[in-house]
């Protein structure tokens, strides 16, 4: 088989690892397979692929859309290092209000599957770090939604602290628990 899948603690989350075939000219990996993704609770349609690049001490999110246009993802790091942040928006989810944070590289190769109903966020530990995603719903501007980075009721242990955010992301709203985000 040439993926790892690791359920997390927070239903829905899954750690994939793919398995890489190095040799003297470098390595070869699958990084997608519908059929193994599917048994492991992945499910498509992808319909969007999203490639950024940050620099180091960027920060971006936490983002998602609204539904119906809410969005799953699966991202993966293809170089430098991130911080990859999912927090948990769905009403009536036991672990509402909880996050998960990993590292994602282009050394570990390991790969985050965040369903539809979490936010979203990252910030680049390297220059040039660039994250590849799938995305399950297209962009849908009216839809787009978000929460800060720093809310203390989150409570989320960003490892920097002194971060670049857009001016978007700095009028973000808190996080309300008694908000229904989808």
């Amino acid at each position: 088989m040439p993926f790892e899948f690791r359920r997390d603690s927070i239903d829905g989350l899954i750690i994939v690892e793919p398995r890489a075939f190095p040799d003297e000219r470098g390595f070869f990996m699958e990084t997608y397979k519908d059929s193994e993704f599917a048994r492991a609770g992945i499910v498509g349609p992808f319909v969007q692929d999203n490639h950024s690049m940050s620099a180091r001490g960027v920060l971006r999110g936490l983002h998602f859309q609204r539904a119906p246009h809410a969005q799953g993802k699966l991202v993966r790091v293809v170089a430098g290092r991130v911080w990859d942040v999912a927090v948990d928006l769905r009403q009536g989810s036991p672990t509402f209000g909880a996050w998960r944070g990993i590292e994602l590289s282009a050394e570990n190769r390991l790969q985050f599957w965040i369903p539809a109903g979490f936010a979203h966020g990252f910030v680049a530990l390297e220059d040039g770090s660039e994250l590849l995603y799938k995305c399950s719903a297209e962009y849908h501007g009216p839809s787009e939604s978000g929460i800060r980075w720093d809310d203390p009721i989150l409570g989320i242990g960003w490892p920097l602290r002194d971060v670049t955010i857009s001016g978007k992301d700095s009028v973000l709203p808190g996080f309300d628990p008694e908000s229904r985000y989808f």
